[in-house]
């Protein structure tokens, strides 16, 4: 991931409505969510769930799959792990041993 796409992600990330919608979708793993469930679980407007999926859409943390009249949204866990990536590139001024409790940190957590 590039510096561009990790700001774009990380300002995705930066409102509290967007925030709580992505950690949503990872809560709902490979399921994923329709629209619809997504403003109704957080208590969101449709068009306000609307508007912050699309921006979780363009910055390549979420994905959505058409399914005839429906649009499932799931979190992007390539996107997301470029993300980490890219926080964690050159972790540790060289000494990767000094990243490891946290890289197993990360590993456990899925």
């Amino acid at each position: 991931m590039d510096k561009k796409t990790a700001i774009t992600a990380f300002a995705a990330l930066s409102q509290e409505s967007r925030l709580d919608v992505f950690r949503r979708l990872v809560q709902a793993g490979e399921k994923g969510m329709l629209s619809g469930e997504i403003a109704t679980a957080l208590d969101q407007k449709q068009n306000t769930a609307s508007v912050n999926l699309s921006i979780l859409l363009r910055a390549g943390l979420i994905r959505n799959e058409r399914d005839g009249r429906t649009v499932r949204y799931f979190a992007d866990f390539d996107g997301i792990g470029g993300m980490l990536g890219y926080l964690l590139e050159d972790c540790c001024g060289g000494q990767a041993d000094q990243c490891q409790p946290l890289i197993r940190q990360l590993k456990l957590g899925c």
